[in-house]
């Protein structure tokens, strides 16, 4: 490896979808691609594809009174990628104003005890996060402000900044879905037609539009070496 190969900077894009046929799994690739356009050496973990298992074993159990811990194999090879990661970018659908159980499961057994958490000098000081978040929610839905701060709380504060990554973001993405639904004010559930032709084609240009400015604007706020 070359002294150029060994500095250049490192992204870890974790996706978190069953389908790869998906939007989620189709902003993943864009992501990936911008990625590498602005320099990047990327990892793609498909988590699905990659038959990682969100369940906790007893292999992985924290161990409170052994930080050392040795886990399970699989485990310690998710961790190397994080390691090896300067930027990680997590792409997701948001479920339930949160993750799907296949990105927090794989929060729950990785980033572990000893390793994401634990010690005084956190082994993820540095590094930096990236949350895009799919919703189906209507980008005009006052819902998506709430969202917006729940996963803000829950992703940056609950997980990022408390395991020492040094900046965290989270881009909800909404718009998501091609038939449109959402609660008036007397709790009614309005199910509008799907969209289709040059309006369905019109919708995702703007989507992959907004997904790649959140990229682009993630990668902006970058600190310069000294």
């Amino acid at each position: 490896m070359s002294h150029l190969d060994s500095a250049a900077r490192t992204a870890l894009v974790v996706i978190a979808h069953h389908r790869t046929d998906s939007l989620t799994a189709h902003t993943a690739r864009r992501t990936v691609a911008q990625l590498e356009t602005a320099g990047y050496v990327v990892d793609l973990l498909d988590l699905h594809a990659e038959g990682f298992d969100p369940r906790m074993n007893v292999a992985d159990q924290p161990d409170w009174g052994n930080r050392e811990k040795p886990y399970s194999d699989e485990v310690r090879a998710h961790i190397q990628r994080i390691l090896d990661a300067d930027v990680v970018v997590a792409v997701f659908p948001v479920y339930w104003q949160s993750m799907p159980a296949l990105l927090k499961g794989w929060i729950d057994r990785v980033w572990n005890y000893g390793f994401a958490y634990g010690r005084s000098k956190p082994r993820l000081a540095g590094k930096r996060m990236l949350w895009l978040g799919l919703a189906g929610a209507t980008s005009d839905d006052p819902i998506t402000e709430g969202m917006q701060a729940v996963l803000e709380t829950n992703l940056s504060e609950g997980i990022a900044y408390y395991c020492g990554f040094s900046h965290s973001s989270v881009a909800l993405l909404p718009d998501a879905e091609e038939r449109p639904q959402r609660l008036d004010a007397e709790g009614n559930l309005l199910v509008g037609d799907a969209v289709a032709g040059a309006e369905r084609e019109a919708q995702y240009t703007e989507f992959d539009r907004r997904a790649g400015k959140a990229v682009e604007g993630f990668l902006a706020a970058e600190p310069v070496a000294a």
